[in-house]
C-alpha cells in the first residue's frame, strides 16, 4: 500500500519536473472527486491515497510556480455539471490545494472530458502556454469523447498539453482515455502497479536534471500480490462499504456472458485469487443484489465496486398502538423486483431494493397493510398495527363451576350477523382450555363444544382489549360402566313423532364418559350376542353422574 501511494506521488512530482519545473506555464490538476473513489487498495479508501500524493506531491514544488486545482462529482450524485475550479492557478497555493482536496466529497459522477476543457478555457489555452494535469480512476460517465477533445484542443492551444494518471484502472480502460494526453502531445502514467509505473516516469523525463543523478539501483521485482479478487459493495454511490451480513456469489462466466458453473459463495468482507479468465459475480445483501461481469488478468488486481442501489428497512408488528411486538406475526415484504413476497416473523430487519415496499403484517385474524418508500443508502423503521384485541377462551360446566378440561374441548369464533340464508361467517377455531384468539375489532359469537355439549356465548372485540371469555356449558359428567358390552350409545329419552330417540354419542367399549348437558338419558348397552340392556340417568349441571347398565 505504501509504495502504491508513493509511486502515485511520485507520478504527479515528475508531471510537475517536466511542466512546471523546466516551462514557465501555468497548470490546473483536475482530481476526480466520483463515489468510486471510495474503493479500496489493500484496504485503504483510493480518496486517501490521492489526498496523501497531492500533499507531498506540492510540498516539493517551487512556491513561485502558479498551480490550480479543480474538482468534479464532489458536490452532487448523479449530475455532469458537478465541475468547479476551487483554486485558481497561482503562487504559493500548495496549501490552499491540500485543504480543498482534504474537504471534498466523493459522491458523483466522472465528467473528465468536460472538466478537462473548462480547465483548459480556465487558463487560456488559445493565448498562453497550458498544461493540465488530469487525475482519474474512471472513464467518462457523461457522454464525452476524451479523444476528440485532445485532438481539439490541441489543434486551437498555442502550446496545450494534458497529462493523464489513470488511478487504479486496468489495461484496457487505460487504452481508453490515454489517447487524451497522446492527442495533445503529453503522457499516460498506468499507476497500477510499481514497474509499470517506473518504466512510464522514465518517457515523461525531457530534459536533464541541472545535476545528473547516479544511475539507479536495478528496482526489485515487484512482490506478487496475496489476492487478484477485491470487491466493495455499498448500498447506494457513495455510501460506506457492505462488510456484514451480504454475500459474494463467483461464477465462471458462459460464452455467452451468462453464469456458469459456480467456483464459490462467500460472506461478508471477501478477498480471493481466482484463475485467469471471465467470470458473473453476484453480490447480495438481504434482498437486494447485482450482477457484474469480470475478466480477472494475469498480474491485475480487480478491485471491482457493486452497487446494490438498496436500503435497510425495519418493521415492528404490534397488535395496538403502544403493545408489545408480536414475534409470532407474520410479516410479508413485496419488494421491488421480487419473483416472489420475502415472509418474516416477529421484529423485522433487512436490506431491500430501493423503491415502494409493500408490507403486511398479520397477527392471529387482523391484517394490516402499508406501502413504505424507501431510498437507496437509508434506513427506514417503523411500527405496523395490525388492529386486533386478545381473546382467551374457556368452558365452564356451570358459570362459576369447573373449568372444562380435556382433549374433547373445542372453540369456533363466527360472526355475529347473520346471513340472508341465517348462517355465520367462521372466523377462526382453537381446541384445548385457554385457547386464545387475535381479533379485529367486531362482534363475534364463541361456540363451545365440550365432548357431547355444545354452548354459545356472544362477546365484542376491541383494538388492544385484552378479555377472558368463559362459556357456561349448563352441563355435566356421565360415566357409564356396562360388563361384557360391546358398544354403549346414549339416547335422548323423549321420542320423536315417529317414535324414534335421537342418539348424541356412543362408544365401542364397556366404558364411556364424557361431558353432557343437564337432562334425562337412556343408555343401551349392546353385547356381541346382539342381546341388550337399557338403563336410564339425569345428569345435573356441574356434577358427575355415573350408570351401570348389566
Amino acid at each position: 500500500m505504501a509504495v502504491f501511494a508513493r509511486s502515485i506521488a511520485a507520478a504527479i512530482l515528475l508531471f510537475f519536473m517536466t511542466t512546471v519545473g523546466f516551462a514557465a506555464n501555468k497548470v490546473i490538476i483536475i482530481l476526480d472527486a466520483s463515489g468510486s473513489m471510495w474503493a479500496q487498495i489493500d484496504g485503504k479508501p483510493k480518496l486517501e491515497i490521492a489526498r496523501e500524493s497531492l500533499r507531498t506531491v506540492l510540498q516539493s514544488v517551487p512556491a513561485d510556480d502558479e498551480i490550480g486545482f479543480m474538482a468534479y462529482g464532489h458536490r452532487e450524485k448523479g449530475s455532469c455539471d458537478d465541475i468547479q475550479l476551487i483554486v485558481p492557478p497561482q503562487a504559493g497555493s500548495a496549501s490552499a490545494i491540500t485543504d480543498a482536496a482534504d474537504s471534498l466529497k466523493f459522491l458523483g459522477k466522472t465528467p473528465l472530458t468536460a472538466a478537462v476543457k473548462q480547465a483548459a478555457e480556465a487558463l487560456k489555452y488559445t493565448e498562453d502556454k497550458a498544461t493540465v494535469v488530469l487525475i482519474t480512476d474512471g472513464l467518462e460517465t457523461c457522454g464525452g469523447d476524451p479523444c476528440a477533445l485532445g485532438k481539439e484542443l490541441k489543434a486551437s492551444g498555442v502550446d496545450f498539453t494534458a497529462d493523464v494518471v489513470g488511478f487504479g484502472l486496468t489495461a484496457d480502460e487505460g487504452k481508453q482515455i490515454a489517447c487524451l494526453a497522446e492527442n495533445t502531445g503529453g503522457k499516460y502514467i498506468q499507476a497500477s502497479d510499481e514497474k509499470a509505473l517506473q518504466e512510464a516516469l522514465v518517457e515523461t523525463v525531457a530534459a536533464p536534471a541541472p545535476a545528473p543523478a547516479p544511475e539507479p539501483a536495478p528496482a526489485p521485482e515487484p512482490a506478487k500480490p496475496e489476492f487478484n479478487f477485491m470487491p466493495t459493495a455499498v448500498l447506494a454511490e457513495g455510501g460506506d462499504p457492505v462488510t456484514d451480513g451480504n454475500a459474494w456469489e463467483v461464477y465462471k462466466a458462459k460464452s455467452d456472458g451468462t453464469r456458469g458453473d459456480n467456483v464459490t459463495t462467500e460472506y461478508g468482507a471477501y478477498k480471493a485469487n481466482l484463475e485467469p479468465g471471465d467470470y458473473v459475480i453476484v453480490a447480495r445483501d438481504g434482498e437486494a443484489k447485482v450482477e457484474q461481469k469480470l475478466k480477472i488478468e494475469a498480474g491485475q488486481v480487480a478491485k471491482p465496486l457493486f452497487t446494490l442501489n438498496a436500503g435497510t428497512l425495519i418493521i415492528h408488528p404490534r397488535p395496538s398502538a403502544g403493545a408489545d411486538v408480536v414475534d409470532g406475526a407474520a410479516v410479508v415484504i413485496d419488494y421491488p423486483g421480487a419473483d416472489n413476497p420475502a415472509t418474516y416473523y416477529g421484529t423485522t430487519k433487512t436490506v431491500l431494493p430501493a423503491g415502494d415496499e409493500k408490507v403486511t403484517v398479520t397477527i392471529g385474524q387482523g391484517v394490516a397493510s402499508e406501502t413504505i418508500p424507501l431510498a437507496a443508502g437509508k434506513t427506514v423503521e417503523k411500527d405496523i398495527i395490525a388492529g386486533v384485541g386478545h381473546v382467551v377462551a374457556n368452558a365452564y360446566y356451570t358459570a362459576g363451576g369447573d373449568k372444562a378440561d380435556g382433549s374433547g374441548i373445542g372453540f369456533k369464533v363466527v360472526k355475529a350477523k347473520k346471513k340472508i340464508d341465517g348462517t355465520r361467517d367462521e372466523v377462526t377455531y382453537a381446541y384445548g382450555p385457554d385457547s386464545k384468539f387475535d381479533l379485529p375489532p367486531d362482534d363475534y359469537v364463541l361456540i363451545a363444544t365440550v365432548d357431547l355439549a355444545v354452548a354459545e356465548q356472544p362477546f365484542n372485540v376491541k383494538v388492544g382489549a385484552f378479555q377472558d371469555v368463559k362459556v357456561a356449558m349448563n352441563a355435566g359428567v356421565l360415566a357409564i360402566t356396562a360388563p361384557g358390552a360391546s358398544k354403549i350409545e346414549i339416547f335422548e329419552t323423549k321420542k320423536d313423532i315417529n317414535g324414534n330417540r335421537k342418539s348424541l354419542g356412543y362408544a365401542y367399549d364397556q366404558k364411556y364418559q364424557a361431558a353432557i348437558p343437564a337432562g334425562d338419558y337412556a343408555v343401551v348397552a349392546e353385547k356381541s350376542d346382539n342381546s341388550s340392556k337399557e338403563g336410564t340417568v339425569t345428569v345435573k349441571a356441574g356434577e358427575r353422574a355415573e350408570l351401570t347398565v348389566q
